[in-house]
C-alpha cells in the first residue's frame, strides 16, 4: 500500500518556509506555536527531514537583514529545544541518523539568498557555528554575490565575493544551493565547484519555461557533482497555468529530471508557502509584479499532503526503491555524506 511505503521510508522536504510564520510570533510563543500549528502537519505528512530556510522579508533589508537572520536562527533553536521529544536541529549526518532512530524529525537550517551576509563572506563561518548547513546567494533580484533568475538578461556570473562565498561554504561543509540563482550564475558555479550541489526547490525548464526552473544542461551538471535537484510544488513553476495543476504534474517533473540527471539525483522541495503567506501580514515575499506565482494546489497546500506524492509516483509505475530515493533517500544521502564535514 502507498501509505505503508510512505510510512516505512525516509521522507525529506528540502524547502518549507514555516520558520517565517513561527518567528513572526512573540519569542515566548515560538515553541508552542510550532507544536500546535506545524508539528501535526509534519507528522501527518510523514516528514522525517525538514529543511528550514531563513528568508528575510523586504521590510528588513538591507539594514535589519542580519539582525532578522539571527532572530530566525534563534527561533529555530528555541522551537527545537521546546519540542525536543519530537524534533532535533541537526548539523551533520550523524545527528540526522540519531534523530531518525529516535523517532524525531530532523530539522536542517538553510539561508535563502543570505541578505544578512552580503559581501562579508566571513559571516558564513559564524552562521555555520550557529547551525546553518545549506545556503543560496540570490533570490529573484540582484545581490552583492550574484544575480537571481529574474535578472537572467544580464548574463552575469558570480561576483568576486560570490566566488569567495562558494569557496568558504565548501571549506565549511555547507551545501551550496543553486535554486533562485540566475542561469549564467549556475553555469559559473558548475565550472568552479568542487563539492556536490543542491537545488532545494527547482523544477525542469524543459517542461515549464520559467526563469526559476533549471534547463537540462544544469540538471546534468548538478548530477555530475553528485548533487540533488528537489522538485518545487508551486503550480506556477510546474505548468503555464492553462490547465489545473495536480500532483501528476509534480511526477512529470520528477520523471523528467530522473531521465536527464538520473534517479539518484532527484528529490522533493515542496516550497509550501500558501499558509505562510496567508498567515503573515504584510505578505512574506517581495512583490513580483506580474510574475506572482499561483498557489492553488488542492491536496498539496501543506506537509500533510506529502503522501499523495508517494502514491502518485507508485501509480506512475516507479519501482518502490526508486520512490524511496525520490521522497527522501537521495537528499538524506547527500546530507549525510557532505553536510557539516569541514574540509580544513
Amino acid at each position: 500500500m502507498p501509505r505503508d511505503l510512505h510510512s516505512r521510508t525516509v521522507v525529506a522536504d528540502a524547502h518549507n518556509d514555516l520558520l517565517m510564520a513561527v518567528s513572526a510570533r512573540p519569542p515566548e510563543r515560538w515553541a508552542s506555536f510550532f507544536r500546535e500549528r506545524w508539528l501535526p502537519q509534519l507528522r501527518d505528512g510523514g516528514i522525517d527531514i525538514q529543511v528550514l530556510p531563513v528568508f528575510i522579508d523586504d521590510q528588513y533589508r538591507p539594514e535589519g537583514a542580519l539582525r532578522q537572520t539571527l532572530r530566525m536562527i534563534e527561533c529555530a533553536h528555541v522551537l527545537a529545544e521546546g519540542n525536543a521529544d519530537h524534533v532535533a536541529l541537526c548539523r551533520d549526518g550523524e545527528e540526522i541518523a540519531a534523530a531518525l532512530a529516535g523517532g524525531r524529525i530532523a530539522l536542517v537550517l538553510a539561508l535563502e539568498s543570505a541578505p544578512g551576509v552580503d559581501a562579508q563572506v566571513e559571516l558564513f563561518s559564524t552562521l555555520f557555528r550557529l547551525g546553518v548547513r545549506i545556503a543560496s546567494i540570490a533570490h529573484w533580484g540582484r545581490t552583492p554575490l550574484a544575480d537571481g533568475s529574474r535578472e537572467d538578461a544580464t548574463g552575469s556570473r558570480l561576483t568576486a565575493p560570490g566566488v569567495r562565498a562558494l569557496e568558504e561554504m565548501e571549506r565549511l561543509g555547507m551545501l551550496f544551493d543553486v535554486s533562485h540563482l540566475g542561469a549564467s550564475g549556475v553555469s559559473h558555479v558548475l565550472e568552479i565547484t568542487t563539492r556536490p550541489l543542491v537545488a532545494t526547490h527547482s523544477c525542469a525548464r524543459a517542461l515549464r519555461d520559467h526563469h526559476r526552473n533549471l534547463p537540462d544542461e544544469h540538471l546534468r551538471g548538478i548530477a555530475a557533482t553528485g548533487g540533488v535537484i528537489c522538485v518545487n510544488f508551486i503550480p506556477d513553476f510546474l505548468t503555464d497555468g492553462q490547465d489545473k495543476v495536480g500532483v501528476d504534474r509534480v511526477v512529470d517533473h520528477v520523471e523528467h529530471i530522473a531521465a536527464v540527471a538520473g534517479i539518484d539525483h532527484v528529490g522533493l522541495g515542496s516550497d509550501f508557502i500558501q499558509e505562510v503567506m496567508t498567515d503573515l501580514t504584510p505578505p512574506c515575499c517581495e512583490s513580483l509584479d506580474d510574475e506572482d506565482p499561483l498557489f492553488d494546489f488542492p491536496g498539496l497546500e501543506g506537509p500533510a499532503g506529502m503522501p499523495l506524492v508517494t502514491r502518485a509516483l507508485l501509480d506512475r509505475g516507479l519501482a518502490e526503491d526508486d520512490v524511496r530515493k525520490v521522497v527522501g533517500g537521495n537528499l538524506e544521502r547527500l546530507m549525510s555524506s557532505h553536510m557539516g564535514a569541514r574540509m580544513g
